[in-house]
């Protein structure tokens, strides 16, 4: 697919780079494969930084992690600030987004759609968002631009975006993370006739849902991490789409880690260039089956299989990996 990314002038997201950051995802599903339905959500995420850092090491790249697993004093591997890659000073400045294991949660009790998700970009191109909500809402390729906005309310998005579609706001499918503060978005929808698919996690993967056809998913709405918001506005810089997203605070102590991040419009209205710029990758390694990717199958003779996906903005290039891995 297209998209109005242009090339990077200075190349420093090297080509090679692309299927590099697949084995850094897939390192990271692999290792916490080992903990699915085991009932242990920190021994399957630890597992599954353990893995990825180690394959970052791996790497020639000066990276930078933006969006990790918390400050430097909450997480003892990939927080935000820390340095990673094999090449410190030396190789490519890289700021990277990542979540080694997006459902935690869902991996503990074999539930579908967990991953390994990462984006890279430039230097500066990653909003450092805070870990806060955020206020979502996505629509794939093909709309004209604004066709959604937070401003507008539930129905009026839906109907802007069933107008443009051709068809009626009944025809429109919406998926929404499944929880209590979602209520009223929920029974709005209802309300317009729309069908609405209810995710129990992974919102990276509902909002990437939007872009493929096969979901049937037109848009995707409500209110999750912000980090995770990052890394699917990296996605929809790849692949076409638009997205909205305004940070959501519960307390003084989430507004001022806002600002320690530079983030001084609390009530600003981010864009998807707002979020991801430049040039940018994402990859994905599915750790459960779900509506974007196989999980990891572990088969006879120490065989295991992945399935992952890896898009580039400048290239609008979307690649399907399979691999197969022999211990």
């Amino acid at each position: 697919m297209n998209t109005s990314a242009k090339p990077s002038k200075s190349n420093v997201l090297d080509r090679v780079l692309v299927l590099e950051m697949v084995r850094v995802t897939e390192a990271a599903a692999v290792a916490a494969s080992a903990l699915i339905g085991r009932g242990d959500e920190k021994a399957a995420d630890a597992a599954a930084v353990e893995a990825m850092r180690k394959a970052f090491d791996e790497l020639d790249i000066d990276g930078t992690v933006v969006i990790g697993e918390g400050e430097r004093d909450e997480a003892p591997m990939l927080y935000i600030g820390e340095k990673v890659g094999g090449a410190p000073d030396g190789g490519p400045k890289i700021d990277i987004a990542l979540d080694p294991l997006e459902g935690t949660t869902i991996t503990a009790k074999a539930g579908p759609n967990a991953l390994a998700v990462l984006a890279a970009a430039e230097q500066g191109c990653l909003l450092n968002a805070p870990d806060t909500y955020m206020d979502k809402l996505a629509v794939g390729p093909g709309y004209p631009e604004g066709v959604i906005s937070l401003e507008k309310s539930v129905s009026e998005n839906v109907a802007a975006v069933a107008e443009a579609k051709g068809v009626a706001p009944k025809d429109i499918i919406v998926c929404v993370l499944d929880r209590p503060r979602h209520a009223d978005i929920i029974a709005e929808l209802r309300s317009l006739g729309c069908g609405v698919v209810l995710i129990g996690d992974g919102d990276v993967a509902g909002v990437i849902a939007t872009t493929d056809p096969d979901t049937t998913i037109d848009m995707y709405m409500g209110q999750g991490g912000a980090p995770e918001g990052v890394l699917a506005a990296a996605a929809l810089r790849c692949v076409g789409g638009q997205f909205n997203g305004r940070l959501v605070f519960r307390n003084e102590d989430e507004k001022a880690r806002a600002r320690k991040w530079g983030i001084e419009d609390l009530d600003r209205i981010y864009k998807l260039e707002d979020l991801a710029s430049g040039d940018c990758i994402f990859a994905a390694t599915g750790v459960t089956s779900g509506s974007l990717l196989d999980g990891v199958k572990r088969l006879r003779g120490g065989v295991m299989t992945t399935d992952s996906v890896v898009m580039r903005a400048s290239s609008g290039t979307v690649r399907w990996i399979k691999g197969e891995h022999r211990v």
